[in-house]
């Protein structure tokens, strides 16, 4: 038989989701272009019985990619393993590749019971409670039993092997890719003059945005008080925040204790988002930690300029003084002075701006992430 009658090998991913944001828009990206690509990839979304997640399965199918949903009653659910034994033995996958860490203990006791030879884990983010003792002793384990991993960035990467005592050997980077269109200079006008319509802005109000859960992680506190030292300077400087989360109420309060409520303008969830950040004039992530930042890739595609904290993957995204400003987490005094340096100069925030481009095209494509993911099958197949 040649090599071109041969079935195309066919891959299970497994990942629980209560919503679409960087790792399964990442997911849903990476599955499309393997397909593409010729590998059979196929999805299986572990969701919550009050977040059934229509959405993903919408999109998913948007994409021609084949999924399942199974029901995950809590983070200890015995029958899931059953379940997902059952969808893992109907799709007879030579390969089963999991995401975060539900997909991850539970595919891998689904696939192995069930007889499956490879099982393939990919590292999304340097999450925190990954650094407490039981789930230390649980990755380690886990490391010790599948075939190799996938870490999104070189941060993620030295986290696995430091904390999670991956082998070296068993890690490879393969790096987001980023599925966008161009948009014309007429195209980002226009979406400058909808998003100040909309909040009833001047048409020249400067607009900070943020595109983040509205988590401790995010270090949104941090924006919140540098657009406070900064307002006297620039009074047509806007925040505008796309996100949810459970820090939503006590933000907002803060936003009001620090006088700046009319400043801020929160949309909540927004499925547009990235369209959303055409309209910014630059883009804050002063993140505590972050795995890769997705968000990052999607500002610079716009031609918006970053600020960012030097943390985790960031330094890898964002270059400083290049297509960006890094500075320290939690380092407002810094954070402020970026931000005032950036607004103040028009033309150093085009620069930047064409350069974030011009790296997204360069360096963070669909095609370089599908082919180190195969490569990575490969490998392991053999």
């Amino acid at each position: 038989m040649s090599p071109a009658d041969r079935a195309p090998v066919r891959v299970a991913h497994i990942i629980k989701v209560t919503r679409i944001s960087g790792a399964e828009g990442h997911l849903l990206t990476l599955l499309s272009g393997l397909r593409a690509s010729g590998i059979d990839a196929r999805l299986i979304i572990l969701v919550e019985r009050e977040t059934p997640m229509e959405d993903m399965v919408e999109a998913a199918a948007q994409r021609g990619i084949p999924a399942t949903r199974l029901v995950i009653g809590r983070d200890y659910d015995l029958p899931l393993l059953f379940r997902l034994r059952g969808a893992l033995r109907e799709m007879g996958p030579d390969i089963t590749h999991t995401h975060l860490i539900h997909a991850d203990v539970y595919g891998y006791l689904a696939a192995k019971t069930l007889g499956a030879r490879h099982v393939i884990s990919s590292r999304h983010n340097d999450d925190q409670f990954r650094q407490r003792p039981r789930w230390r002793r649980l990755n380690r384990w886990l490391w010790r039993r599948i075939d190799a991993g996938i870490a999104i960035s070189d941060a993620i990467k030295r986290f696995t092997i430091d904390i999670e005592g991956a082998p070296a050997d068993k890690v490879s980077v393969v790096r987001y890719g980023l599925d966008y269109s161009w948009l014309s200079d007429t195209d980002i006008e226009k979406a400058r003059r909808e998003l100040r319509a909309a909040l009833k802005l001047d048409e020249k109000a400067l607009v900070l945005g943020m595109v983040s859960r509205l988590v401790e992680q995010k270090g949104i506190p941090y924006a919140l008080e540098a657009l406070r030292r900064v307002r006297a300077d620039f009074p047509g400087a806007h925040l505008v925040i796309a996100g949810d989360g459970e820090k939503a109420t006590e933000l907002r309060r803060l936003a009001s204790a620090l006088g700046i409520a009319d400043r801020v303008h929160w949309l909540g969830w927004r499925a547009d988002a990235a369209e959303l950040m055409a309209a910014f004039d630059l883009l804050l992530a002063p993140s505590l930690w972050e795995g890769f930042g997705l968000v990052l890739l999607e500002a610079m595609s716009r031609r918006v300029p970053v600020i960012a904290s030097r943390v985790s993957a960031i330094p890898e995204v964002v270059l400083d003084g290049e297509t960006g400003i890094l500075i320290e987490p939690r380092d407002v005094d810094a954070l402020a002075k970026a931000i005032a340096r950036l607004l103040s100069d028009r033309a150093l925030r085009k620069y930047m701006g064409l350069l974030g481009a011009a790296r997204v095209e360069e360096d963070f494509s669909v095609k370089g992430m599908v082919d180190g993911t195969i490569a990575v099958y490969e490998q392991v197949l053999r």
